[in-house]
């Protein structure tokens, strides 16, 4: 077991799916940052609300991307890994961090997670997980190592629960809504002919909407913000990482340092108040503190954008 080189602020989704394209795709993470954005359902099936992160990047210019697959039976998950990592050089596979050793909720806390894993000559398997961030159960570190195959059906054991916005995360994993796995059985993604272009059903709300509307449902209720809390981290990853991407074009470079920031706020700001409404102190200010300031910090970079697009247009 080794550490290696991490991906920059991004989900563990996000994370292997970029690995995962830019084989074939160097522009991948170019492609990415372009994608991202904040959009939020306010009707899905599965109740609350469930977000959107980026726009989907994996369908190819032939129509084949990634599709949801799940079988309750190892040897079938086993055979269909093997599979697909001997047709595209490697496969997403759906862990539970209670079982990855590597992970900080090793023995405790289970969440989906995704790795790529490539079948070995000799029976074992070769895994990476690039995901690195600080969690509530501490931090997770990128690793790369091989697995028997006993080690990696334990890894791929599916999760006892899974919550509302456990599954709504799993609906939008491809940035877009897509047909989950059975969530009760092992799970990967392979990709598939002729899939159709993603179509939004539902209601949507997008950009500042989006954030005002879930400053709505949280920040009065500890309840819903704990609920979100990892899907507030997502988005502020996602929105720092298109910061860092696109750079200081997009507004000055004291505007998208705020913005960049305000989102660093908004994840720690949910934490603070979920912990402190679970000790009997509900701080509402707090959080609702954080979003002002990220809704304030993004209007000040959208106009100081437009501003510099209106000089350059000037220049010109």
């Amino acid at each position: 077991m080794t550490t290696q080189a991490a991906a920059p602020e991004l989900s563990c989704y996000t994370a292997a799916l970029l690995s995962y394209l830019e084989t074939e795709r160097p522009s991948a993470h170019t492609e990415f940052a372009a994608a991202i954005r904040l959009a939020v359902r306010t009707d899905p099936a599965e109740g609350g609300t469930a977000f959107s992160h980026h726009t989907r990047i994996d369908i190819d210019a032939h129509g084949t991307g990634l599709t949801h697959r799940s079988a309750a039976a190892w040897a079938t998950a086993r055979a269909a890994l093997a599979g697909e990592a001997a047709r595209r050089g490697r496969v997403i596979a759906v862990g539970n961090t209670r079982y990855l050793p590597w992970s900080p909720a090793y023995g405790e806390t289970e969440t989906p997670h995704w790795l790529l894993v490539e079948a070995l000559a000799d029976g074992r398997w070769a895994a990476r997980d690039l995901f690195q961030a600080l969690t509530p159960n501490g931090a997770h570190d990128p690793w790369t190592g091989t697995l028997t195959d006993a080690e990696l059906r334990t890894a791929l054991t599916p999760p006892a629960t899974l919550t509302a916005q456990a599954a709504n995360r799993d609906r939008y994993a491809l940035g877009e809504e897509d047909t989950p796995a059975d969530a009760r059985e092992y799970r990967w993604l392979e990709r598939a002919a002729a899939v159709r272009p993603p179509v939004e059903a539902g209601h949507w709300v997008h950009g500042d909407a989006a954030l005002r509307h879930v400053a709505a449902q949280v920040c009065r209720d500890p309840r819903a913000l704990a609920a979100h809390a990892d899907d507030l981290w997502t988005a502020a990853r996602h929105q720092r990482y298109r910061l860092t991407a696109l750079g200081h074009g997009a507004g000055t470079p004291e505007a998208v340092d705020r913005a960049a920031a305000a989102w660093a706020e908004l994840p720690r700001a949910a934490r603070f108040a979920t912990v402190s409404a679970d000790r009997g102190r509900p701080r509402p200010a707090v959080i609702e503190r954080a979003f002002t300031e990220l809704l304030d910090a993004l209007r000040d970079l959208e106009t100081t954008a437009t501003m510099r697009t209106e000089d350059l247009s000037h220049e010109r």
